[in-house]
């Protein structure tokens, strides 16, 4: 979930404020330096402060991951939305708010956001991945197994297909042929926090609530900016649950809520 510093290119010629550009460059600064609070006031000042300028959507849209980052769902919500309003298609706008809602819960929200890029960019693997698990999320099989099939025929050595399908025989309950997946990938790329998180869920069914935890811990442990994901915590609660660690999981699930966790369905990776 990284931040984009945006410089707008238009007709040519560098658009910049015409006055306060102080603003501008201190939120530059403040990210930099990761004072995310202080990146924060900075842009909302420069935007009341030049309203009409055409760099502002983007910059809402950084406002977004922002908020996100602060643990702010619905307020960067709110940014996405507005930088949406101004530029319906673009599709970092629609990758950011699609992402956002699936961290929220919000899975059909979420399909909607990924379909409306997919129309924009049909070959995007990543987009057609995240809408594949959010048809898992609302038990459309079908759905996400062709999107899954889709990315092979795009690209035959994606690793997004193989973790589709990681999920997919998951969620079917064919978890002996799920592991061997996430074995596979792990093996490839050790340090991915999802491949960890998945795998944890796929222990979780496999009621090894043990190995659940340490995969779990893997993924904070790799997240970075990511760890702000309600996902995480949701696992981790079902796993201390599991382990009889009620003051841990009901923490963990307060965290989970905190961030925007809404919804009680299985979120699959």
């Amino acid at each position: 979930m990284g931040i984009i510093l945006i410089i707008f290119l238009l007709g040519g010629n560098f658009v910049s404020a015409q006055k306060d550009t102080d603003w501008l460059s201190l939120s530059f600064d403040y990210l930099k330096q990761n004072q995310l609070d202080s990146a924060e006031i900075a842009l909302k000042t420069f935007m009341k402060k030049e309203p009409d300028n055409p760099i502002n959507p983007f910059l809402l849209n950084n406002l977004g991951t922002i908020q996100r980052r602060l643990g702010k769902p619905d307020q960067a919500l709110v940014s996405y939305t507005a930088a949406l309003g101004e530029f319906p298609k673009q599709p970092v706008f629609l990758e950011a708010r699609a992402s956002l809602f699936a961290e929220m819960g919000q899975a059909r929200n979420a399909i909607l956001d990924y379909s409306t890029l997919l129309e924009v960019t049909p070959r995007d693997e990543e987009a057609m991945y995240q809408r594949g698990l959010l048809y898992l999320q609302i038990k459309n099989t079908d759905l996400a197994e062709a999107d899954f099939k889709k990315i092979l025929e795009i690209n035959p050595n994606s690793s997004y297909a193989r973790r589709g399908m990681a999920s997919l025989a998951k969620f079917r309950g064919d978890y002996e042929n799920s592991e061997k997946i996430y074995n596979y990938l792990l093996d490839k790329e050790p340090k991915d926090f999802n491949l960890y998180a998945g795998r944890a869920e796929l222990y979780l069914l496999m009621n090894r609530p043990g190995r659940a935890l340490s995969d779990i811990e893997q993924a904070f442990h790799f997240a970075g900016d990511n760890s702000q994901n309600p996902y995480l915590y949701i696992i981790r609660y079902r796993t201390n649950m599991m382990l009889h660690e009620k003051e841990s999981a009901l923490k963990d699930l307060k965290k989970a809520i905190s961030l925007g966790y809404k919804d009680d369905e299985t979120t699959t990776q």
